[in-house]
């Protein structure tokens, strides 16, 4: 930091974790020009203050590298976000059916109550999904439709009338509509064995407009903000077309509005013309085209569809096609010609042998040195192919899908073999390139501290232990999981993970500390404060004054307003309402929160809301 030039910012008086091994806690940071500047001791940083610098105290708090995602589905989930009850962290079906219910009676037709992923039966005190008699009692003319992880959705009857199955609608490859003895769907949609009549499905429901989609983006950038996430890797995603689907992240950045730095990749659309595809957008388009906030990470997670193995614990392995080779080979070819990474979805290690015979086969005659290229997922990869994947300088992309499926895949395989599903600890072990993620928003949920609670406990989010204590990590080594391993992923090795001088500014301040608290609350921790490249992007507690001002969510009658986004465990109603006064209607919580507590006990009701002209009345 030249000696003329003052900080834009100060941090000090808390628990500085800075995953900088030369340097791993030091008393306070300075940021300047969006980089951190100096790294070191306060009595030497805190001089260094100018009249335009802002000191924040952290109060003893702790404080982290921000969160960086390896695959989530972002672009596609800022789209549809504000359209979207989330049941992620919901621990009650009865108050998930609650929501469902408050929020068909003010969702006007066409329109539906969308529950798209993020959560699991096994999460819920009942231990089950809710009856399709019971999802009609809730929202008896409303559309519904709930995403069950990849295997079901299930569909009250207005939802079936709206996309229009009835007993001529024939099964479509790969998944069933289940039926009466009639043949009149019943409303279940069974994925056997892919994900296409789920997606399918979902695709027939009505879009936001072009200027809510970016103020839902916005506020799923928030949200993600609000658990520490401040970068992302962005796996592409079934029914993402590009470059359509990409006018609302690309206006966003070209307005400088991004809250959440993304490297994406482009995700094939077409069975049968993915070569068409990469070579087109090989040639459009340049690797790493773009800036630090927004960029171009290279192809996948699909490459081609014949290699698509999805993860449905609750059917047997399904069997890729002959053609496998074939398919992938010509892709792999253009992208290597082009050098450019790829990252490939395979659950089962029968998919990534095929595969690694194929990169095998092309490193032969086109070299892949250089190229990060990875496998997603890799539930079931084997010591062998990790070896493979080494070899050729490859590596592993890995998500908490076993936290939302990891019943599932102990009721077929067995917990024996659950045991090391991923293979995380023996990955790091044998010096494997691996990082960790969510895979949100259509599988498991988008808040990282769910994959750092599994990660750490080897828990699922129903509480059943499937990775002994040997094959869990220990709290730092999961931390950099998702900080520092994931910028090999997007070939930003240097540039952010850690706290250190020269680095991009990203950081998180923690509710409570990541590093003391049991693990079971690992999964409950949110960010009070986070720092992207140097602006503060949100606040709450003490810092809440110190957040942006975001627009409330658009339509007036989005489950964001009532609700907002992943749901705290534990959390009393006011609680919720404070929280959703902070994100969605504008206001501060802190300040309805004063005049809650001013109140005398006959008006501290939901009434008290609907004085104030709160959205949030309803809770």
């Amino acid at each position: 930091m030249a000696a003329t030039a003052a900080p834009d910012m100060i941090l000090h008086n808390g628990g500085i974790t800075s995953l900088d091994r030369a340097n791993p806690a030091p008393e306070a940071v300075a940021i300047t020009a969006g980089r951190f500047s100096a790294v070191g001791e306060a009595r030497d940083i805190l001089p260094t203050a100018g009249p335009g610098t802002r000191v924040i105290d952290l109060g003893g708090r702790r404080l982290i590298p921000g969160l960086f995602d390896n695959h989530l589905h972002l672009i596609r989930g800022g789209l549809n976000f504000n359209m979207e009850l989330r049941w992620d962290g919901v621990r009650s079906l009865a108050d998930a059916m609650d929501m469902l219910k408050r929020q068909a009676a003010v969702t006007p037709p066409p329109q539906w109550v969308r529950i798209v992923g993020g959560f699991t039966e096994h999460q819920f005190e009942e231990k089950r999904l809710p009856t399709l008699a019971e999802i009609n009692a809730a929202a008896p003319e409303t559309p519904v439709f709930i995403l069950h992880l990849y295997d079901r959705a299930l569909l009250n009857a207005a939802a079936l009338r709206a996309v229009g199955y009835d007993k001529d609608t024939p099964n479509p490859p790969g998944g069933e509509i289940q039926r009466d003895p009639d043949g009149t769907p019943t409303g279940l949609l069974l994925a056997r064995p892919n994900a296409t009549i789920l997606y399918a499905t979902l695709a027939r429901g009505p879009k936001l407009p072009l200027e809510y989609q970016l103020n839902s983006t916005r506020h799923f950038m928030r949200d993600l903000n609000r658990l520490g996430v401040t970068s992302a890797i962005d796996a592409g995603g079934g029914n993402q077309n590009y470059p359509d689907d990409y006018e609302v992240i690309q206006k966003l950045a070209a307005d400088d509005q991004l809250t959440v730095r993304i490297a994406y990749n482009l995700f094939t659309q077409k069975p049968k013309q993915e070569k068409e595809d990469f070579l087109r957008w090989t040639s459009e388009n340049k690797y790493q085209q773009g800036d630090d906030y927004f960029r171009l990470n290279g192809a996948g997670e699909m490459l081609v569809y014949t290699a698509a193995d999805f993860e449905d614990f609750r059917v047997e392995r399904p069997d890729m096609p002959e053609s496998m080779e074939g398919d992938l080979e010509s892709v792999v070819r253009v992208l290597v010609q082009n050098r450019w990474p790829w990252r490939l979805h395979a659950t089962y290690d029968e998919t990534i042998t095929r595969a690694l015979d194929v990169f095998e086969k092309v490193n032969e005659e086109m070299p892949l040195d250089g190229l990060h290229w990875i496998f997603d997922h890799a539930e079931t990869v084997s010591e062998r192919s990790l070896e493979r994947i080494a070899r050729l300088g490859g590596g592993v992309a890995v998500q908490h899908r076993m936290a939302y499926q990891g019943e599932y895949f102990v009721e077929r395989y067995g917990a024996r073999a659950a045991e090391a599903t991923p293979p995380v600890a023996k990955m790091l072990e044998m010096g494997v390139k691996v990082s960790a993620g969510t895979d949100a928003t259509r599988v498991a949920s988008y808040n990282p501290w769910v994959g750092l609670y599994w990660l750490v406990t080897g828990r699922t989010v129903g509480g059943t232990r499937i990775t002994p204590e040997r094959n869990t990590l220990d709290r730092e080594t999961a931390l950099r999981m998702l900080t520092e391993k994931v910028t090999w992923f997007s070939n930003e090795e240097g540039k952010k993970g850690q706290i250190a001088v020269g680095q991009l500014a990203d950081l998180a301040v923690l509710d409570r500390d990541y590093f003391s608290v049991p693990g079971d609350e690992i999964q409950d921790i949110t960010s009070v404060l986070t720092v992207v490249g140097g602006r503060i992007v949100h606040g709450a507690s003490d810092y809440a004054p110190l957040a942006p001002d975001l627009p409330p969510a658009m339509p007036d009658w989005s489950p964001v307003r009532r609700f907002g986004g992943y749901q705290q465990r534990r959390q009393t109603p006011f609680a919720r309402a404070v929280s959703c006064c902070a994100t969605s209607c504008g206001v501060h919580g802190h300040d309805h929160a004063r005049a809650w507590a001013s109140a005398t006990p006959a008006g501290q009701d939901r009434g008290f809301w609907g004085a104030l002209g709160c959205s949030c009345w309803s809770f």
